[in-house]
Order: C-alpha cells, then sequence, then structure tokens
C-alpha cells in the first residue's frame, strides 16, 4: 500500500499490482517504457527534446532505452542527447534487494552541452573504473578547476533535485518502504543526506571525516600545499574535502559506505555542519 499522499499502488494494464522491478520486468516493452518513463523529470526532456509520454525526438529518433530484461531485478535507463555517439545524459539503475528493497545502483545525469573531461579514463586512455585503475591527473585538474567534483566527467542540469520526488513516488507505488543506496564518493554521501538519508554503514567514518579536516586534525594538517588537490582552505567545502579524499588524504580508503531512506521520512543528517555551499 502507498504511503506518500496522493499517490496510488502500480498497477499493470489488466489492473493487477506490482510489487517489484521483477514483476514490471515480466510485462509487454510497451507496458514497461510507459511504466519507466515516470522516472524521467520533465525538464530531462525538456533539454532533450523529448515529449512528455514520448521516448523520440522530434525527428522520431529515440532517445531513451529501457534495459529491463524479463526475470531479472533490474532496470537500466539510457537517455542520450542523440541516438548515435550522443552525450548520456540521464544514466539509472535500479535493483531489487532480496529484502524488499529498492537499490539506486546508479545515477548519473549531465549537462549535454557542457564541456567534457577525460577523468574516467587514466593516461594510456583506459577505463580507469571511478579512479581504481589509474588517474588521468591533468584531466582531474582542469575538472577541480571547472568546479567538478571527483569521476564527475561533465557538469550536472542539477536535476536530481527533481528525479528523486520521481523514485521515491515510484517505490512507493511498488509498496517498498525504503531505498538503499551505496554512495561511491564522500561528495555523494553529503548529497543524500539533504535527501534524507541515513547510514546502515558509514556513520563513523563520516564522523570522523569531518572532525579530522576540523583545525589541528590529521587531515587538516595534510592540506600541506604538497598537491593541487591538498591545498589549504580545502577543508571547508565538500568539494574541498572531496577533491583532498579521491588523492587519497585517508588513512583508509573510501569504502563499504551503505545509507538508507524510509519512504516518506527525512533522517535529518548532517555530517559536515560547518560546511561552505559549492559556488555555481
Amino acid at each position: 500500500m502507498a504511503i506518500l499522499p496522493h499517490n496510488s499502488p502500480l498497477l499493470d494494464a489488466a489492473g493487477q499490482p506490482l510489487s517489484s522491478i521483477r514483476a514490471i520486468n515480466r510485462l509487454d516493452e510497451p507496458e514497461k517504457d510507459r511504466i519507466y518513463s515516470c522516472l524521467l523529470p520533465p525538464r530531462l526532456r525538456e533539454v532533450l527534446g523529448v515529449a512528455d509520454n514520448a521516448l523520440c525526438n522530434v525527428a522520431g529518433e529515440r532517445l531513451v532505452t529501457f534495459i529491463a530484461p524479463a526475470g531479472l531485478p533490474f532496470v537500466r535507463i539510457e537517455a542520450r542527447s542523440k541516438p548515435v555517439g550522443g552525450v548520456m545524459a540521464f544514466f539509472l539503475e535500479l535493483c531489487d534487494t532480496q529484502f524488499h528493497q529498492m537499490e539506486l545502483s546508479f545515477c548519473i545525469i549531465k549537462d549535454p552541452g557542457a564541456a567534457s573531461y577525460a577523468v574516467d579514463v587514466n593516461e594510456k586512455g583506459e577505463n580507469n573504473w571511478f579512479a581504481s585503475h589509474g588517474r588521468n591527473i591533468p584531466e582531474e585538474l582542469r575538472a577541480m578547476k571547472a568546479g567538478l567534483f571527483p569521476n564527475q566527467t561533465q557538469q550536472g542540469l542539477q536535476l536530481f533535485v527533481s528525479f528523486f520526488p520521481l523514485l521515491e513516488r515510484f517505490t512507493d507505488a511498488l509498496g517498498i518502504e525504503m531505498i538503499v543506496a551505496e554512495p561511491l564518493t564522500y561528495d555523494n554521501a553529503i548529497r543524500y543526506e539533504k535527501y534524507g538519508f541515513d547510514y546502515l554503514r558509514g556513520t563513523r567514518l563520516m564522523r570522523e571525516i569531518d572532525r579530522e579536516f576540523q583545525p589541528g586534525g590529521r587531515y587538516f594538517k595534510r592540506l600541506d600545499g604538497s598537491s593541487p588537490f591538498r591545498m589549504p582552505g580545502m577543508e571547508r567545502s565538500v568539494i574541498g574535502r572531496s577533491w583532498a579524499i579521491h588523492d587519497g588524504i585517508m588513512d583508509e580508503p573510501w569504502d563499504e559506505v551503505q545509507i538508507y531512506r524510509m519512504i516518506g521520512k527525512n533522517a535529518g543528517i548532517n555530517t559536515f555542519p560547518g560546511r561552505e555551499e559549492k559556488k555555481r
């Protein structure tokens, strides 16, 4: 049963309730398209030139793809600026969990008209899998100077604020009460806090990070100008801390942070209360 006001259970074309992504994936393609389309923010449609209730631009070229195999509990949504060779403006992966939760595996939203930075490959041009297989320092420096966060290849569209309510209502309509995720970076974790997430694992780490970036802390002392990613003053902002952490300033790797959000409930967690907001 749906919890959110003015929301209702998700039904298939025959009027039967749906309770999972796996159940949706059993439907035929037009019905899956109809259901998963509700996760596309209206502003994204405007940017791509895709009309409401459509997946194609005015030229009839399909820009939105749903990968939702029958029998499997996941869906991937890809929306490109052009059908071939276009920028992946929206990339979303959702999964059912064994505990009847909604897992937000990935959500990437890019401005297709923004400058691109090759931080996703190493200096040999190979995919670096979020810098776990080498870094591209020159491109990272360009990206940081442009105001991007670690692993961000292009400026975003600031659409998560409109996407997340769609995800919450979709999850609620399936009768699922919890959204779970694993933030890949420090700035992702802080961003999720703003949307009401709490920590399944990682509270100690997040509190420790804030403490050690305070004057006199271990990480504060390491902001010594020894690299462009460790400059004094970076402790005051999420973007500054994020780049320093990306550069390996911590005593332990960023790993195994897990978060959750109960439908309709904001946990009110803030592990960086004194932060300076990113200038835009």
